[in-house]
């Protein structure tokens, strides 16, 4: 059997399972729910449920890749007990990495095309109108959507052709070494505008009477999904770069770090948008469109605007293509698992996210007439609402119940193995609220996201009760599991 690769230092581990964490998440939905949830208050509340439910699910991620030394489509296979069918879930963790790419894709592209639109003058000068205007012709824009995916698509790779170590390590260590400098350097021009106190004051200072008026349910579940779903946990995205580590540091504290990285970038991410939101009186809950058309005509307003929207978008792509890097190989070693070479993986894999691409790159185009879930909707958004409010959460169920339950891989093992190396040690106490409390979160999180995406019966009650039923073959076979032992 070949030896399996391994990452040089501890450095790159970390680095390359922020880059992952790292993305769009951080520093595209970050800073606008933030302005739409109260400010500080928000960020407060958020940074309690990072630690309380992303936390203990990112251990178990590594602690499963570590210990099986497989990715997500063989870890299972390797650690469940004799005569259990925890390796079903292999499927749906495969396919949501491949659904979250063939739209992520499609985004990453957007922010390296608004990275040779703004650096090339495109945007300079224009109204507040004609800058919502590019953003709508680039989405209506077969040519530009499509190629700009492609472009994502090769980059990504690219770099995992050119191996572990001299392809994904090193080049994530040089594009999130570059993501921080270019991070700090906006953040002292933003920080320095007039009147950048005032977004300082609403970012930072918490109050409570904001929540109040969001209302204190609704930034509660903000909250807690932004802090579930920042981390990509659930699908075995992060799992796999515990499986090129060796035991030398405990995987609590490596977790840990990897996470203050994560938050790290979505705060930084928010001292360079509200600032200068505040300086030039621009609406802070501007919602999606904060990035494409709020934030160009701030830097259009701005002295010397041009260079600091290009580094703006440069950030935003490196984020973007952090990801992409991490996720893609998780893919290509899905078929090494398999005994499939590097470069066969990498070939193989490209031909099919250019293929699985393609819908949402034209969905907002030539197949616009398709409106997967509702009017006005467009087939990203059901590619989003399968990996957000589907795979993510009850991937991150099944990594719960594999690493507690004794008719899993069990407590002791997943202790075993979180703990094995120098650090921080995992909390054992907490094993009852891993076992009962954490599980009811995550499926509460299950359900308020099909409540918060439909109404009625035939919107909400019945694409959920297919799903349901669609879980019930692998909740039954774990309760006979479970009877059997």
């Amino acid at each position: 059997m070949k030896e399996r690769e391994n990452l040089s230092s501890r450095l790159g581990f970390i680095l390359i399972s922020a880059g992952c964490a790292v993305g769009l998440g951080n520093v595209w939905r970050f800073p606008f729910i933030t302005g739409q949830y109260g400010g500080g208050a928000f960020v407060l509340i958020y940074l309690f449920f990072l630690i309380l439910l992303g936390l203990p699910i990112m251990v178990m991620e590594f602690s499963v890749g570590r210990a099986s030394r497989k990715s997500a489509s063989q870890s299972f296979d390797v650690l469940q007990p004799k005569g259990t069918h925890w390796h079903w879930f292999k499927g749906m963790a495969v396919s949501g990495n491949y659904i979250l790419m063939m739209f992520y894709t499609v985004v990453g592209g957007w922010m390296m095309n608004y990275v040779f639109k703004m650096s090339s003058g495109g945007l300079t000068g224009l109204s507040a109108a004609e800058v919502s205007g590019v953003f709508d012709g680039m989405l209506k824009s077969p040519a530009q959507q499509v190629g700009f995916m492609v472009l994502a698509v090769l980059l990504g790779f690219l770099v995992c052709r050119l191996g572990l170590k001299n392809g994904v390590e090193r080049v994530s260590k040089v594009m999130m070494s570059c993501l921080f400098l270019i991070m700090l350097v906006l953040c002292v021009r933003s920080l320095t505008l007039p009147n950048a106190m005032e977004g300082l004051k609403f970012y930072l200072i918490p109050d409570f009477n904001r929540i109040l008026e969001a209302g204190i349910s609704n930034v509660i579940f903000a909250a807690m999904s932004q802090a579930f779903f920042t981390l990509s946990i659930g699908m075995g995205s992060l799992a796999i770069f515990g499986s090129y580590i060796g035991k030398e540091r405990s995987l609590f504290g490596e977790s840990l770090n990897i996470m203050a990285l994560d938050t790290l970038v979505a705060l930084l991410s928010g001292l360079i948008i509200f600032p200068a939101a505040a300086a030039y009186n621009i609406p802070v809950d501007s919602g999606p469109g904060l990035v494409f058309i709020t934030l160009p005509n701030i830097f259009n307003s701005m002295p010397g605007g041009q260079i600091w929207g290009t580094l703006f978008f440069i950030f935003l792509s490196f984020a973007a293509l952090t990801t992409i890097i991490a996720v893609f190989e998780n893919i290509v070693a899905f078929a090494m698992d398999f005994g499939m070479s590097r470069k066969k993986s990498v070939l193989m894999n490209i031909l099919l996210l250019l293929v699985l691409s393609l819908p949402c790159a034209l969905g907002f185009n030539l197949w616009s007439a398709v409106q997967p879930l509702g009017a006005g909707s467009t087939i990203q958004d059901l590619e989003d609402f399968i990996v957000s409010s589907n795979i993510l959460p009850l991937g991150s169920l099944i990594y719960l119940m594999f690493c507690t339950r004794q008719c899993g891989w069990g407590w002791d093992h997943f202790i075993e193995e979180a703990n094995a190396g120098k650090g921080l040690r995992f909390p054992a106490k907490i094993r009852g609220y891993l076992r009962w409390g954490l599980p009811c979160i995550v499926v509460f999180i299950f359900f308020q996201g099909y409540y918060a995406k439909f109404t009625g019966f035939a919107q909400f009650w019945l694409p959920l009760i297919i799903v349901v039923c669609v879980m019930m073959f692998p909740l039954s076979a774990w309760l006979s599991q479970r009877r059997s032992r």
